[in-house]
């Protein structure tokens, strides 16, 4: 097995950055980018309530292998969330029970799968933020090899390591990490515009005035 690591140096956000972060829905963030970097439906966390909120690592790996993926666990850093094109493949996992147990033992933040995993129950069991594109028993090889570190494309959005990636049941959303401030700030303007939308209609105010739609006719 051969892969190819890129050198990848990005700025690691600070505790209190992230905590910001942690109180932007993923649906707010994507909102603040024009709608979009969100990935597609079918992109959803194996559990209910399961959260994502971290800087992402990227793996491109060729179809049902987890070699790569298993070399960026074992190099990753506490709370970074290992993402990972396997190409939607959805009837060969290439991830499972074993890897989930070192992601929890290095404290990961969790992981994305632009593929299919197994072992599923297990990593609900154990807590393991999960977020896949389907759950199948058929298990990877570990022969051919990936990309670690490079720019991927997961579920239709481009991911590059160090960006900020933000799950929720709704599903996932990629912040582009140059961008973070920016949308940071517009999302937290956006979350008290909201609060103020809420109070009004607590108030009685019908939703076509409060947002000042045309009037049916």
């Amino acid at each position: 097995m051969a892969f190819q690591q890129h050198d990848t140096q990005f700025r690691v956000l600070s505790d209190e950055e992230l905590d910001a972060w942690r109180a932007i829905p993923p649906a707010v963030a994507s909102d603040c980018m024009n709608r979009t970097q969100v990935m597609n439906a079918a992109i959803k966390p194996i559990a209910d309530g399961q959260v994502l909120c971290g800087q992402a690592r990227t793996v491109t790996t060729m179809v049902g292998d987890c070699g790569p993926i298993c070399a960026l666990i074992s190099s990753a850093r506490p709370g970074e969330i290992v993402m990972v094109d396997a190409g939607g493949v959805e009837d060969t996992a290439v991830w499972g029970g074993v890897m989930a147990e070192e992601a929890i033992h290095r404290r990961l933040g969790g992981a994305v799968i632009d593929g299919a995993i197994r072992d599923v129950a297990d990593m609900r069991k154990a807590g393991f933020t999960m977020f896949c594109r389907s759950v199948v028993p058929r298990g990877p090889h570990h022969g051919f090899g990936g990309i670690i570190d490079g720019t991927i494309s997961v579920a239709g959005v481009p991911v590059r390591s160090g960006d900020i990636v933000l799950g929720n049941d709704d599903g996932v959303v990629v912040v582009p990490l140059e961008q973070a401030a920016t949308v940071l700030a517009a999302a937290q303007a956006h979350l008290l515009k909201e609060e103020g939308w809420i109070r009004n209609i607590r108030a009685g105010v019908p939703i076509p005035k409060l947002f000042e739609m045309p009037s049916a006719k």
